[in-house]
């Protein structure tokens, strides 16, 4: 078993000097986080991961070069690259992702473009790894696909590869419904197909997964249970893992001889000042004009501070040569020039600013020499700087001011949690930070850093994999309910052996498929010739226990030879009777509860009530999927509350709600006629709750096949009523 990573970037940048390939080791939270729990596999007590990690190299390499870097990647890296053409990841990096995906999905739509033509290039790209991929996947591979570059990516897997374990993990956030249908309607449904292809979907909050599940829900119309999902005859499921950092290494990084230097250096250079360190990438998302803003109005209203506080500001360079950063870069440069030429003099700097990338052992020591972190980003998936920065106190000394607005705000809640866009609050947050005691400052990093340690990248990484295996592990299990090729053939050896044979199927869902329309489900000529060919076959009762209607059954199904059970077994039709109430009952409620359901229909556009003679049956296929989900729960609840004295059950199906009188159910329709005959063979076939009834009381040794991959007391199941009508055709001709 090997773990396949999957990311737009490999770990390290292609430089090619002079002939030469020359690998340099990449920065960045993805990189570090995947390669902190690679290094813990090899450490492992237990059988280590083999692992590879797929992705682009950077640049773009020649041809001549290709196949020697890959060979030098795979050795040196344990690395496969991505090559894809100047061109296409142009469009595709610069494009559609950083034009498109990033400031959509962070909120910021002023600033996304919707180009057609990247779109295509964003297509492509993805298509691109779905090729590469496929050249070196095997069956018993874990593929772990990272980002919001990758977006397509596990569905083009799955339709090559449909048995393949494929895991996605979103590092930014996923926005609200709200912001991610101003996507064209086709781009929406594409990108959330493609998250779909995978069996598990990871992401860093809770409220990204629920916004995830709103837009799947509102968009493609599967509602979750528990954040799981039912498509196409598999399950997969959406869930929560904030993502940690390598708590050890930054804890005693914190001791270690060249850090206490550097942080010597650092408190030389800022001459004992109360420090606040922002660090951040150049980014529209962080917030940092917002932060200035910030700092200028608590100089303003505190001047005792002044020549007492510097704002040590740390802006790592990112997406040089692109307008929009560049233009931020500038605002940035002009507002420092303005604080400190207005607050400043010839002994104090209040802002000491750097626009580099800073080292590890640098960065640590200013985590460490820090008073104060103000990390007020206007939109973050996590924010690894601030668990950083908690994670580096180790005089357990220090206040971090976190934006409420980054996902690492939802695990550090003892820091002082702001908004971002308040710059009254960022003052109010530095004043209160120069204020806290050091007692309360080491209450609160103990609580932080033993949640950190507790809950680090390495449990991070191996939360999402375990999630992963158990839900393989229960695909297996549903695996071998499937219907095989062995399996089959013995029921059809038994069924041509017996004496006497009975068989039950049900319909909306088992022969043919659900619709938006009951009366859209009529049987084409193909399925009443199978069931009539079926019904022929030698000492066969062939009885359709359907939930509709008697007149609509006998319209369909009156010429054929078969037996009929209408309303899920109140009303049957033996071959040559008459239809029989097997049973009494009333069906005086119906006039209470039809009021119920009207409402319902009023307060839901798009739904629809069907009135049998002794059920009711509300339809909301076609309506408002989230509004339906609701309106369904309120309408279970009252119906619950009102037929607590009425002789009456509640069915909740696929996209119905159906309320028939107690009693009779389909276990009592298939009773009534094993009980008459000592059948040889008995097979059922249905798909929804009311056939559970059926295959309860089945003998042990009949036959029960349940359409769909869903739990159910049928011994087998079978993906789809196409399946269902190969299966029959079988039977009578195998």
């Amino acid at each position: 078993m090997r773990l396949l990573i999957v990311s737009n970037r490999l770990p390290f940048t292609v430089i090619e000097k002079e002939g030469e390939l020359e690998l340099v080791k990449s920065s960045g939270g993805l990189v570090t986080g995947l390669s902190d729990y690679l290094d813990s596999l090899k450490d492992s007590s237990f059988t280590p991961l083999e692992h590879l990690w797929i992705g682009w190299p950077g640049v773009t390499v020649k041809e001549k070069y290709q196949r020697r870097l890959r060979r030098k990647t795979i050795k040196e890296y344990n690395c496969s690259p991505v090559f894809i053409p100047e061109k296409e990841m142009d469009n595709f990096y610069h494009g559609f992702c950083n034009k498109t995906i990033w400031p959509l999905f962070h909120c910021f739509p002023i600033y996304a473009e919707f180009n057609e033509n990247l779109w295509n290039y964003y297509k492509q790209v993805n298509e691109f790894f779905c090729e590469a991929i496929c050249k070196i996947l095997k069956s018993d591979d874990i593929l772990w696909i990272h980002d919001y570059h990758l977006l397509l990516l596990p569905k083009l897997i799955r339709e090559k590869r449909p048995e393949s374990l494929i895991g996605f993990f979103l590092h930014i956030p996923f926005p609200p419904y709200e912001i991610y249908r101003l996507l064209p309607k086709k781009w929406r449904t594409e990108i959330l197909e493609g998250l779909l292809g995978a069996d598990l979907i990871g992401f860093h909050t809770i409220d990204y997964t629920q916004s995830f599940l709103r837009c799947v829900l509102r968009i493609s119309g599967l509602e979750h249970n528990l954040g799981s999902l039912t498509l196409n005859n598999r399950i997969l499921r959406a869930d929560t893992f904030p993502m940690g950092i390598h708590y050890k290494k930054f804890y005693a990084a914190a001791t270690d001889p060249d850090v206490q230097k550097e942080k010597d250096e650092f408190a030389r250079i800022l001459m004992n000042t109360k420090t606040i360190l922002s660090v951040d990438r150049l980014d529209y998302t962080k917030g940092i004009i917002n932060r200035l803003e910030g700092y200028e109005l608590f100089l303003e209203e505190n001047p005792h501070w002044h020549n007492k506080i510097t704002l040590l500001l740390i802006v790592v360079p990112s997406r040089i040569g692109v307008e929009r950063y560049q233009r931020i870069k500038i605002k940035i440069d002009e507002f420092i020039g303005k604080i400190n030429g207005r607050f400043g003099n010839v002994g104090w700097t209040p802002i000491q600013y750097q626009y580099k990338h800073i080292p590890f052992k640098q960065l640590v020591a200013l985590y460490n020499v820090a008073d104060i972190a103000l990390i007020s980003p206007l939109r973050d998936g996590m924010n690894l700087v601030a668990k950083e920065y908690i994670a580096s106190q180790s005089d357990k000394k220090g206040v971090l001011i976190l934006s409420e607005m980054a996902g690492a705000a939802k695990e550090l809640g003892e820091a002082i949690i702001i908004n971002p866009n308040h710059k009254q609050e960022i003052a109010q947050a530095i004043k209160d930070a120069l204020s806290m005691s050091i007692k309360e400052q080491t209450r609160r990093i103990k609580i932080m850093q033993k949640r950190l340690s507790d809950y680090d990248v390495i449990r991070w990484a191996g939360d999402f994999i375990s999630e992963l295996l158990d839900l393989n592990k229960q695909k297996m299990t549903r695996m071998t309910k499937l219907l095989s090729h062995l399996e089959k053939e013995q029921i059809i050896k038994d069924f041509k052996t017996s004496n006497s044979r009975i068989i039950f199927l049900d319909y909306d869902g088992t022969l043919v498929p659900l619709t938006d329309k009951p009366q859209r489900s009529k049987p084409d000529n193909r399925l009443l010739k199978l069931l009539r060919i079926l019904s022929e076959y030698p000492d066969t009762e062939v009885v359709l226990v359907s939930g509709r209607d008697k007149s609509t059954l006998k319209k369909w199904f009156g010429k054929l030879d078969i037996s009929l059970s209408a309303e899920h077994g109140v009303w049957i039709k033996e071959k040559n009777k008459d239809w029989l109430l097997l049973k009494p009952v009333s069906a005086d409620w119906k006039s209470k509860l039809y009021p119920l359901l009207k409402l319902a229909v009023d307060r839901l556009p798009a739904s629809f009530i069907e009135e049998k003679e002794f059920s009711l049956v509300w339809h909301y296929r076609k309506s408002d999927p989230e509004l339906a989900s609701i309106r369904a729960k309120e309408l279970i609840d009252d119906l619950i509350s009102l037929t607590a004295n009425i002789d009456v059950q509640i069915l909740s199906g696929e996209k119905v709600i159906e309320i028939k009188s107690a009693g009779i159910n389909k276990g009592v329709i298939a009773t009534h006629f094993i009980s008459n005959k000592n059948y040889e063979f008995i097979l059922a076939i249905g798909d929804d709750a009311t056939d559970e009834d059926m295959f309860k009381v089945l003998p042990q040794k009949a036959y029960s096949v349940t359409v769909g991959i869903s739990s159910s007391f049928a011994r087998y199941n079978i993906y789809d009523y196409k399946e269902v009508r190969r299966f029959i055709t079988e039977l009578v001709t195998g």
